[in-house]
């Protein structure tokens, strides 16, 4: 088992990073890759998650274990599989998804892309009492009903390079090309600055979870 990798990031990609670590380029399959591109070049630590099938061995990767802790209990549940579990992770910190399973809140975790009711159902159903082993995620996050603050509501100029990306990446986590269409009309509606990839995502995603 691979708990962490430490390397420099050698090149991004719409689903993944390339680590650069002992002269080996391990790639790395992230929600958001782009949020790591201010530390190109750099080293950094990942957390991994080494996922073996028949056919496959795949490299999951998290910048904290909170979310690899979370990413391994939603693998626990029938149905949802590695890219399920990734989406799920990317789009809603830790500390929401725990607080909408332990209060039962099918309508936020229907949010997600790939999440329909019976699939929502399942998830609290199998994680209500093993979330509790993550209680601690909770204490440095806001729960599933809080907005988020004014610094996280800025906006940023969207170039068409970082658009592009941002689109790439949010069809890699599983939303369709009229959900991602969607959510970028609403990015322009709101006059949105977006400088970044990294920020265009996140600020997607925050539209994704509150309509």
């Amino acid at each position: 088992m691979i708990d962490f990798i430490e390397g420099t990031i050698a090149y991004i990609e719409a689903d993944c990073i390339i680590l650069n670590a002992g002269g080996i380029g391990y790639r790395i399959f992230s929600g958001n890759p782009y949020s790591y591109r201010e530390e190109q070049q750099q080293k950094v630590r990942v957390y991994t998650h080494h996922y073996v099938r028949e056919d496959a061995i795949y490299l999951y990767g998290f910048s904290n274990r909170e979310e690899r802790d979370l990413f391994r209990k939603l693998l626990d549940v029938s149905g949802i599989g590695p890219k399920g579990a990734l989406a799920i992770t990317s789009a809603g910190t830790p500390g929401q998804i725990i607080s909408a399973i332990e209060l039962e809140n099918i309508n936020f975790l229907t949010r997600f892309p790939g999440i329909g009711k019976k699939t929502a159902q399942r998830i609290i159903l199998d994680l209500k009492d093993k979330v509790k082993e993550l209680a601690h995620i909770k204490k440095t996050v806001r729960v599933v009903e809080g907005l988020p603050n004014d610094e996280e509501m800025s906006l940023f100029h969207a170039f068409e390079e970082p658009k592009k990306e941002a689109e790439e990446a949010l069809r890699a986590l599983g939303y369709s090309d009229a959900e991602v269409q969607k959510v970028m009309n609403k990015l322009e509606a709101e006059g949105a600055d977006l400088a970044s990839t990294d920020k265009i995502i996140k600020r997607a995603l925050q539209l994704f979870l509150t309509t």
